[in-house]
Parts: structure tokens; C-alpha cells; sequence
């Protein structure tokens, strides 16, 4: 890397107080530029578009669209900016799935500050990183292109937008709204991922969502 090329970061966390943090911690670095903040993984890929930073860090548990879909968008959209995941979760088929739409780093939210700069220099350089006790299972899962058991989704991504709003507790017409789409529409989608999936009530959606990881549960 050229001695004055400084890094282009984007943060994307719903939580405020954690984008000022990394903001903070990654500011105090040389070769590392902020150059702009997202709240969600909708307004993450909008951003993306608009800004074409070198790196996105990248929260998985967000509101209105997940980091494992933004995650999806970025690399089919803006190939050239690669994804830096931060998650709570450290369970394989979580860190299988973020490889698979796209991401080239993953750091858990408990690492130290270090292992986040490893990771955003280690990918701007062309590389990848894994979180150190990620287990080798994990990467020859990956690299065999192997599925964990029950890993197969049956959804479309659109299906899987409209599940994360649902299991956010929106109703037909805000998701409409949200989507710009008729509620009619909405209904469509909402019936047939009950029946792909064999579930038949909110609630029941809402535990799938949770146990995919496509909410938090908190």
C-alpha cells in the first residue's frame, strides 16, 4: 500500500454508541479514513453505492435488513468493497454463512481492538481473516463448499427481507410501505415463506429468525 493511501471505512451498527467507539479506536490510525456511518444493512448498501469505501465493518444483527443480506447486496453490487463481519455469535454454520454471502473477514464483537486492525488491513490487502479459535472445521466446511445440517435456505432474498420485518413485529402495511410494495404483495411473499418453511404463525417465524441469526434476540 502506497506510504499516504489511507484505508476507506464504512462503519454500519444500529447501535450509536458502538460506531462512536470504532470510530474512536479507528481514527487513531495512520492509515485509516472514516468516511462514513450506516444504522442499518438497508442504509449500509445505500451508503456503499453512494460512497465505494475500500472496507465496511459490518454488524449482522441489524434492523430493517441483516448484515448477512447487505452482505449479499455489497458483493453483488460493489464487489470492490469487501466486508469486515462483527458478530456475537462464534457458531459454525453463522460463520459459514457469512462467508458465503460474501464477507472476507470475521471478528467477534469480544475480540481485542488489534484483531479488528488485523483485520481491516489484512483485508484491504486482498486477504481474508477468521477469528483465531474459529475451529478448522469451520474453514474446510467452507472450502469444501459443505453445508452444515439444516443449513439449506429455501428463500428467496426478498423472502428473507420480508421475514426479518416480520419477525421485527411489522405489520403487512408498514412492511408495504417499507418495501414500496402493495400489501397484496407482502401477503404473497408472507405465504409462501410460511409454507417453504413449514410455519404458521408469527411467532413460530420469529424463533426461525432468532436461530438463523437474522434478528437478534434481544
Amino acid at each position: 500500500m502506497s506510504p499516504n493511501r489511507k484505508i476507506r471505512v464504512l462503519l454500519a451498527d444500529d447501535h450509536t454508541l458502538v460506531r462512536q467507539g470504532l470510530r474512536a479506536l479507528l481514527e487513531r490510525e495512520a492509515d485509516i479514513k472514516i468516511i462514513g456511518e450506516a444504522r442499518n444493512g438497508r442504509e449500509a448498501v445505500n451508503r456503499v453505492l453512494a460512497l465505494k469505501p475500500d472496507i465496511v465493518v459490518m454488524d449482522i444483527s441489524m434492523p430493517h435488513l441483516n448484515g448477512f443480506e447487505a452482505t449479499r447486496r455489497i458483493a453483488a453490487e460493489c464487489p470492490e468493497t469487501r466486508v469486515v463481519a462483527l458478530s456475537l455469535h462464534k457458531e459454525e454454520h453463522h460463520v459459514q454463512a457469512l462467508l458465503r454471502a460474501g464477507a472476507r473477514g470475521y471478528v467477534p464483537k469480544d475480540a481485542p481492538a488489534s484483531e479488528l486492525l488485523a483485520a481491516i488491513r489484512a483485508v484491504d490487502g486482498g486477504g481474508c481473516y477468521l477469528h483465531p479459535q474459529i475451529s478448522a472445521k469451520v474453514v474446510d466446511g467452507y472450502l469444501d463448499g459443505n453445508r452444515p445440517p439444516g443449513e439449506s435456505e429455501p428463500l428467496t432474498p426478498r423472502e428473507r427481507e420480508v421475514l426479518q420485518l416480520v419477525a421485527e413485529g411489522r405489520t403487512n402495511r408498514l412492511i408495504a410501505s417499507e418495501l414500496r410494495l402493495s400489501i397484496k404483495t407482502v401477503e404473497a411473499h408472507r405465504a409462501r415463506i410460511m409454507t417453504k418453511l413449514k410455519i404458521h404463525n408469527a411467532a413460530g417465524l420469529t424463533r426461525y429468525a432468532i436461530g438463523r441469526g437474522i434478528i437478534g434476540s434481544d
